[in-house]
């Protein structure tokens, strides 16, 4: 198992339980809903790695990016650490795993 896919575990894993924990704490349906929409996608991704696939590498990336605007954008706003700053640090950290990974491919 490469760390491409170990990141896309971790950082669904992280997905979805971010997405509970919004619906637990403020009965935000929005944060369940693409808390395990992003997720699974994320899962789905460490799948298709797992396979051997290279679209799973990029489908992690692509998610894992979009992820990571999302959380910049409600930082920003909020200027609250948790839990826009959390997953925002640990985004940036799985998507640079992702293009690393993506670029020890490429090279070979």
């Amino acid at each position: 198992m490469n760390l491409g896919i170990i990141a896309s575990l971790g950082y669904g894993i992280l997905a979805m339980v971010g997405g509970f924990i919004g619906y637990i704490r403020s009965t935000s349906k929005v944060s369940l809903r693409f808390g395990c929409i992003s997720g699974v996608l994320l899962l789905f991704a460490a799948y298709l790695q797992f396979q051997g696939t290279i679209w799973g590498l990029i489908l992690a990336a692509l998610v894992t990016a979009v992820l990571v605007v999302v959380f910049a954008l409600r930082l920003a706003k909020t200027r609250k650490f948790m839990p826009a700053g959390l997953m925002l640090f640990f985004g940036v950290l799985t998507l640079a795993v992702m293009v690393n990974q993506f670029m020890t491919l490429r090279i070979k």
